[in-house]
């Protein structure tokens, strides 16, 4: 069977802080790769370093050590290909949705054509709050409101930082599914990073186990994600167990 091409390199990354009395050396020895059209969720223990990572594959956040290659090119900087989805939403308060929406594109000046626009509140189900402020909404209305507006920068990778953490369960496993119907219209790939195993089995063909010694616990593989009935599956149990059990046995 033939394979995608490689979209994402990590390799032998490390990130040490510097500026208070000792070293904090966070994530040390990071190396895994993903393909175009996939998915990779990263879990582990608070203060393990997954959010440095993903700061650090956006090009926010330089490494100590290593390298990080998006389409065969260094991630120097911020880059086009990638975009960002942080956990608090990272809405302008003073601007309406359809202003917050369009803002990424703009800044990047990239031309968006209006049914494409229209397209995408549409998948996310947001048509119809153009003229309202981030605080008239709900948590789950500001999610996509946050994921539209990267969507439309057309990222080969979207990278979201526990997107779905203040969110009830309902909405949170609707958004989840919405996330999926987006994937595979859009053929992007994503990196999320969770506290929740049932979200990471859900989601994510790869996971990506750190550990508090701030190296990679494991890898584990997982075909089923991607698909809206895989939640009811007794594969989805077992993989999600099989989660359980190597993070309770992590450092």
């Amino acid at each position: 069977m033939a394979t995608s091409p490689e979209l994402l390199r990590v390799s032998r990354l490390r990130k040490t802080f510097y500026g208070g009395p000792d070293p904090k050396t966070v994530l040390n020895d990071i190396s895994f790769s993903l393909s175009a059209h996939d998915s990779m969720a990263v879990v582990g223990p608070s203060g393990c370093g997954k959010t440095t990572l993903l700061l650090m594959v956006a090009g926010l956040l330089q490494p100590s050590e290593g390298a990080i290659q998006i389409e065969g090119i260094p991630v120097k900087d911020s880059t086009k290909s990638i975009a960002l989805v942080l956990q608090h939403y990272g809405l302008f308060p003073w601007k309406t949705v359809a202003a917050n929406i369009s803002l990424g594109a703009r800044l990047q000046k990239r031309r968006v054509p209006n049914e494409e626009l229209v397209g995408v509140k549409r998948d996310l189900g947001i048509e119809d709050l153009d003229d309202l402020y981030p605080a008239q909404l709900s948590g789950g209305q500001r999610q996509r409101v946050a994921l539209a507006r990267a969507i439309l920068l057309r990222p080969s990778l979207l990278l979201l930082d526990e997107p779905f953490a203040a969110i009830d369960t309902i909405t949170r496993e609707r958004l989840q599914e919405g996330l999926l119907e987006i994937f595979a219209q859009r053929r992007f790939s994503f990196i999320i990073v969770t506290h929740s195993f049932d979200e990471a089995v859900f989601l994510a063909r790869h996971i990506l186990v750190l550990d508090n010694g701030t190296g990679v616990r494991a890898i584990l593989e997982n075909e089923g994600a991607g698909d809206s009935s895989y939640r009811a599956s007794p594969e989805f149990f077992k993989r999600s167990t099989e989660l359980r059990r190597v993070l309770e046995d992590s450092p």
